[in-house]
């Protein structure tokens, strides 16, 4: 997964920055409102009348703010909650991918050309799997009924541009304009193979079972990312909470404008920052599958686990086409063989002769 980190070691210290990654552009306007409001409170107070509030009303919005910042805690702590389930269940879905792919592939390395056909189109599948969770979890309803296409954020249409259609199967037509979801048709694929293979004996029942746990835990796994897409905080708390918010920063400035003056605009300012801030990462912590900066970066994620699998896949056509293992040797000193004539069933009995080092010098002094 080193592809989608990122290097930290030039960034800006955190206190310093204010655009990348930083919550302040979603709430720069009502903080300035707040401002502006208590510019014109502070402006009224010394030009038309007093209209500061008496000092016994601070200790009431203490009381206030104690109570908003136990709230907002409350919705941080839920929203970072649903971040880190969705994380947990992505990877558990990746976890799916990564062991049935490596118990295909190992267990249908000397299979005919057709059941190997038949195999990389499988695998091929579960690299479209990730997609589609990816695709549905973003609301990207047109991916599925358009199968392998991509969705435009700033439109919500799907596009055109092929994101994963070479992956799915040929003839394919999405169903989730009528109730069914891409992953789930895709997983029926998955579950047929897995018969097929214990049918024609590729495994044993007990592995065979294996891989139907693994396929079930990846549904699971879906189901529950979809749950946490599709439940969010009941809209009442987030109207109230919101509307207390409002309220409080209308009201603050009232009580320190007879008592600081004009720095009554800077400290509510401040105060409002911080109030809006929590509020804001809680709300983006929300739906932690979307296209925001600290949402779960499901694409760099799903292209990095695709890049993984299309090396496995590579190196076993490789291995299954000229009879060697997988990750033996220096791919060079295979091409170099291929490129020499070398046949396979030459390395083979090279192999089983003079065992896998001395079958690596073989190849080096034929390559010579």
């Amino acid at each position: 997964m080193s592809r989608y980190h990122t290097n930290t070691r030039y960034r800006w210290p955190l206190a310093l920055r204010f655009i990348k990654g930083a919550i302040h552009g979603a709430i720069i306007l009502p903080v300035l409102l707040h401002a502006a409001f208590t510019a014109v409170i502070v402006a009224l107070d010394h030009n038309v009348q007093d209209l500061g509030l008496p000092a016994s009303i601070i200790p009431s919005l203490s009381i206030v703010v104690g109570l908003m910042l136990d709230s907002q805690v409350f919705r941080n702590q839920t929203s970072y909650n649903r971040f880190w389930d969705g994380r947990n269940y992505l990877t558990v879905i990746i976890t799916s991918v990564r062991n049935l792919t490596r118990s295909f592939l190992a267990n249908s390395h000397r299979s005919p050309l057709g059941d190997r056909v038949e195999t990389e189109r499988i695998v091929r599948v579960l690299i479209a799997i990730l997609y589609a969770t990816k695709n549905h979890l973003r609301a990207s309803w047109g991916a599925d009924i358009i199968p392998g296409t991509a969705i435009n954020p700033s439109t919500g249409n799907a596009s055109m541009t092929p994101e994963y259609s070479e992956l799915l199967p040929k003839g394919l037509y999405g169903c989730d304009d009528r109730g069914l979801g891409l992953v789930l048709q895709l997983t029926f694929f998955v579950e047929q193979y897995i018969k097929r293979g214990y049918d024609q004996g590729w495994y044993h029942a007990p592995q065979a079972s294996q891989m139907q746990v693994q396929l079930n835990g990846m549904v699971d796994a879906y189901g529950r990312m979809e749950t946490i897409r599709l439940t969010p905080i009941p809209i009442a708390h987030l109207i109230h909470q919101k509307q207390v918010l409002a309220l409080f920063g209308c009201v603050l400035p009232f009580a320190l404008v007879d008592k600081i003056d004009y720095w009554a605009i800077p400290v509510v300012s401040l105060v409002m920052f911080t109030l809006y801030g929590i509020d804001g990462i809680g709300s983006q912590l929300e739906d932690p599958f979307g296209y925001d900066r600290n949402d779960i970066k499901m694409d760099f994620i799903v292209e990095d686990i695709r890049a993984e699998i299309s090396v496995l896949l590579e190196e076993w056509k490789r291995a299954g086409e000229h009879g060697y293992e997988m990750f033996v040797g220096k791919r060079q000193e295979f091409s170099n063989a291929l490129v020499n004539g070398t046949l396979a069933s030459e390395i083979r009995h090279e192999k089983g002769v003079l065992g896998a080092q001395n079958n690596a010098a073989a190849w080096r002094n034929q390559d010579a």
